[in-house]
């Protein structure tokens, strides 16, 4: 006999990785109840809405993938600890990784999501920028810096989106970054 009720958290959780590898169309709540053993009356308790749910996970991404990441990083006392940390964070492996990409899919037909995704990828090169400064590049230089960085993230990830990643990735993120920041 199923439960009657699962915490949010379980929704969120599953619905996180489902998204990461299927987008809004792996998001089937009936078959996530069958996941949890529940019924689906606990989603609508939860969420009312898929819409409202989506919306839930775009945030858990947010406060996942960009807010804790600058949490640990700011949590770092020496400046170029702070960026090596950054660097570290943003670009380990992660199970995940496809759930930018499908919100990215997502988000051409709902243009809040769009404007929700812009906000976060400003977000980040602003604080690259800020690390960039801190570390004693200029205002200019480090604005620059910054949005390269962010670009070279998102091809990192692409490119090694369907493969494992190099026991010395660090290494060769790290002579990749170094031909356009020293650090």
């Amino acid at each position: 006999m199923p439960k009657i009720i699962a915490k949010k958290e379980d929704w969120i959780n599953l619905g996180y990785k489902l998204f990461s590898e299927q987008g809004a169309s792996g998001i089937i709540i009936e078959k996530m109840a069958k996941t949890l053993k529940v019924n689906k009356s606990s989603f609508y308790w939860h969420f009312e809405t898929k819409r409202n749910f989506i919306d839930q996970l775009i945030t858990y991404w947010i406060n996942t993938k960009t807010v804790q990441i600058i949490n640990l990083t700011n949590n770092v006392k020496k400046v170029p600890d702070k960026f090596k940390t950054f660097i570290a964070l943003i670009y380990k492996q992660d199970p995940f990784l496809d759930f930018t990409f499908y919100l990215k899919k997502y988000a051409k037909k709902e243009q809040r999501i769009q404007q929700s995704i812009n906000q976060i990828d400003n977000q980040r090169i602003e604080y690259a920028n800020k690390l960039l400064q801190e570390i004693g590049y200029s205002t200019q230089e480090a604005t620059i810096k910054a949005k390269l960085l962010h670009k070279h993230f998102i091809g990192y990830h692409e490119t090694i989106r369907y493969k494992k990643q190099n026991k010395n990735y660090q290494k060769e993120v790290k002579l990749e970054l170094n031909q356009f920041i020293d650090y």
